[in-house]
């Protein structure tokens, strides 16, 4: 795994140590921070990202999502647990290591741009090169192709005042994607551009990925945005990750009434597959077929016209089988 989080917290307050060792579990975060003054970020996280996935963390404002993120690289000191970059303890690094991983491994994109007014475009872009001792000719040559990589070329010489909201976030991208980085953190970087603009920088990051193939955390309030972009979506709540999942696995099998909750207004059809609620196969081969990965928005006009059940094939192997009545069963759950 590329990132690993083994049980870590973060708690705001004179004696952090202290309430990590003390809290149980059915104590609430509002009770911690009335019984102790201490506020609770980040309580007992675990989870894993793999190399070249996209991991979405999504929760609403107070979550601890932003906080955990910022944990990774220890722009925020975690209070307790162990944090691994390509199996290195990222806790344990001295000052020296730990800036060389924040260098020439780790790229963040921020919400709010972060980009230098008074420097141009190709000049914040080509920052961090900068920051490396790399020489102007070669960091400048490196920011014009990055550049034309996210759309901006031609806009290489203005500076950010002169940009939209969704180009100055090019801007950031660029900025991120130019030291080539292993891994990009992504801390709401699309919450605060126009719904349009939004959705063709969500396009961006995925044609990007496919040529690129980074590990991505990507934090989010945006249950929908999670689900077009993530690999995998980790849901939070007071500082605590609820569930863990894939797109598919969240929307079909929420794990309890907050996730549901999100999941209410999910169009189903788009995310879930044949392989999601298909039943066992019986062992007769039908001759109609669909691949486990067929969405039930392709699955519903193919069972419309098949009264027989249809088999559900993966690698070249029949794995189920779905009929008209499982179809409009899948359906009618999120109605």
């Amino acid at each position: 795994m590329k990132i690993v989080c083994q049980n870590v917290w973060k708690v705001f307050g004179p004696t952090p140590e202290r309430i990590v060792a003390q809290v149980t579990p059915e104590m609430s975060r509002a009770q911690i921070q009335a019984d102790t003054g201490h506020v609770v970020a980040v309580r007992d996280v675990s989870l894993s990202v793999a190399e070249g996935e996209i991991f979405c963390v999504m929760g609403l404002s107070g979550s601890g999502k932003s906080t955990l993120i910022r944990c990774l690289t220890r722009l925020i000191e975690p209070s307790h647990g162990k944090i691994l970059i390509n199996g290195i303890d990222v806790t344990a690094m001295d000052a020296t290591t730990l800036r060389d991983l924040r260098r020439n491994d780790i790229s963040m994109v921020f919400q709010r741009f972060a980009l230098f007014p008074h420097r141009r475009v190709i000049e914040n872009v080509a920052f961090g090169l900068e920051v490396r001792g790399m020489d102007q000719a070669k960091r400048e040559e490196i920011a014009l192709d990055v550049l034309q990589m996210v759309g901006l070329n031609g806009w290489e010489y203005h500076y950010p005042h002169e940009l939209s909201g969704g180009m100055q976030q090019r801007v950031g991208l660029a900025r991120a994607l130019a030291v080539d980085p292993e891994v990009l953190l992504c801390d709401e970087p699309f919450s605060a551009l126009d719904p349009l603009i939004r959705r063709e920088m969500q396009d961006e990051l995925l044609r990007l990925q496919k040529t690129l193939d980074k590990t991505i955390v990507f934090i989010t309030h945006d249950f929908l945005e999670s689900l077009k972009i993530g690999d995998r979506i980790a849901i939070m709540k007071d500082g605590e990750i609820v569930q863990i999942g894939t797109p598919e696995e969240i929307v079909a099998n929420p794990v309890n009434d907050y996730v549901r909750e999100f999941t209410k207004d999910v169009p189903r059809e788009k995310v879930l597959t044949a392989s999601a609620i298909m039943r066992p196969y019986s062992g007769t081969l039908s001759a109609q077929t669909v691949a486990a990965t067929t969405t039930l928005e392709k699955l519903i006009p193919i069972a419309a016209n098949h009264d027989q059940p249809i088999t559900v094939i993966a690698d070249d192997t029949p794995v189920g089988e779905v009929d008209r009545v499982s179809v409009m069963m899948a359906l009618a759950e999120g109605a």
